[in-house]
């Protein structure tokens, strides 16, 4: 009898344990299907055409975004020179651009942008770059034939999700002539989870260590050279700053350069150079010269490509720009104010990032991939008559130091190639500069 009731109880408590497992089974299963209710909603938020909107200014943000990235995409873009690439320009542009007069009222474009380019996989450097800037910006994204789709709706979630991208922000799309970009209406595995801008930049941090520089897929070229032209002239500006997306500027200097040229008119034929630095991968980014000092006398801070190619940034004569506060310690003080820290003549082969005008000649868009992109462009600057003005408090940073390891297989065979090209290069700046006294 004692038997029977202890089978009983375990019956009883069998059972109860069962229904409490079925229980949790219903109810993770209604909590999976709300989970991707609510995930499809998100998406059809976002991507969709919707019958039943929700009012409010989000949703007339939403749909004019919309409605300006599909048509900018209906259109098939244009061809750039060569007839190799398709450039989407202004795909999405920023509450900033929007609010801009029609062209031929001068006052009303920016007087300073920052533009840089980049592909996919170094898109997520956006978020930390936003940090530092806090000026209008505009970002050339190459994308290659199944990334397209992929880029067109990361770039338009980021517009959408992302308060700080939304205000300032920018975008262009390139990709090689025989892809299309089109609106993502359907790709809906893309985006699983994405509810924010901090899921936005998720997606994207996934796609971070994809392809090492420039070696993007099979014999895909990166277009440099030709993502600096859009990213530049697709803004018109007074003043434009033209880095890659990975250099990171001092802290503001979009206020400080904007002060800096109301007390100094710029010359027609200057442009403003700010030293670049590279700083381990462990340390935070120095926001101000006082502490680019301080982690340069521990070996924390070097010269950019001091590795790599020690005169390429060499001329930028580091040694003089760090020591300018012994002679003038306001150099380095709290207000860090910006200055003429001293001008320079231009030798090959000095590659140096400036602030420069709009008048400033365009990028050669000829080099691609790895070597002389950006060094033929100052060679033109110089053959032009173009001096180089070297600011005491500005400069730029980039995280990690350069070795000679981590570039791709045909870094060597790109530079051998480029080489040539930049010989064709220089004759032919004396057919176009045939006044110059100067040559490179």
């Amino acid at each position: 009898m004692h038997f029977l009731k202890r089978c009983s109880v375990f019956k009883i408590v069998l059972s109860a344990l069962l229904i409490v497992a079925l229980l949790q089974l219903i109810y993770l299963s209604l909590l999976s299907r709300l989970h991707g209710k609510q995930q499809r909603y998100k998406y059809s938020e976002l991507f969709e055409s919707n019958g039943n909107p929700r009012g409010g200014v989000f949703m007339t943000r939403k749909n004019a975004k919309k409605e300006r990235l599909k048509y900018s995409l209906s259109t098939g873009g244009i061809f750039d020179s060569s007839g190799q690439y398709r450039i989407y320009k202004n795909i999405v542009k920023s509450d900033f651009s929007s609010h801009q007069q029609p062209d031929g009222d001068s006052t009303s474009h920016p007087q300073f942008v920052l533009a840089t380019h980049t592909s996919i996989n170094n898109l997520h450097h956006l978020n930390e770059l936003l940090e530092r800037w806090d000026g209008p910006m505009s970002v050339a994204i190459f994308a290659h034939t199944h990334v397209v789709k992929f880029a067109t709706a990361l770039i338009y979630a980021l517009s959408l999700l992302c308060p700080h991208i939304q205000a300032l922000v920018d975008f262009h799309l390139i990709c090689h002539s025989g892809d299309l970009a089109t609106f993502p209406e359907n790709d809906r595995e893309h985006f699983v989870g994405l509810k924010d801008c901090r899921g936005v930049f998720g997606k994207l941090d996934k796609h971070r260590d994809m392809y090492q520089n420039y070696a993007i897929a099979g014999n895909v070229s990166y277009p440099n050279n030709l993502l600096r032209n859009v990213a530049r002239g697709s803004i018109e500006a007074a003043y434009t700053l033209v880095i890659d997306i990975d250099m990171m500027p001092s802290e503001n200097l979009h206020d400080q350069f904007l002060q800096f040229i109301k007390r100094r008119t710029p010359q027609p034929d200057e442009v403003f150079v700010l030293p670049a630095f590279e700083i381990r991968h462990t340390r935070k980014i120095p926001p101000s010269k006082k502490e680019v000092l301080q982690l340069y006398q521990v070996g924390e801070v070097r010269p950019f490509y001091e590795e790599l190619c020690h005169k390429c940034h060499a001329p930028t004569n580091y040694s003089q720009w760090l020591n300018l506060h012994l002679q003038r310690p306001s150099d380095v003080s709290d207000s860090g104010d910006l200055d003429v820290a001293y001008t320079l003549s231009w030798t090959d082969p000095w590659e140096p990032f400036y602030i420069g005008s709009q008048d400033t000649p365009l990028y050669d868009e000829r080099f691609r991939q790895y070597g002389f992109n950006r060094i033929s462009q100052a060679c033109e600057l110089h053959v032009a008559g173009y001096k180089f003005t070297v600011l005491n408090n500005a400069f730029l940073v980039h995280r990690g130091f350069k070795v000679p390891g981590e570039f791709h297989a045909r870094k060597d065979e790109e530079n051998r190639r480029n080489r040539i090209l930049f010989r064709q290069f220089k004759e032919g700046l004396k057919l176009k500069y045939p006044e110059s006294a100067q040559h490179c």
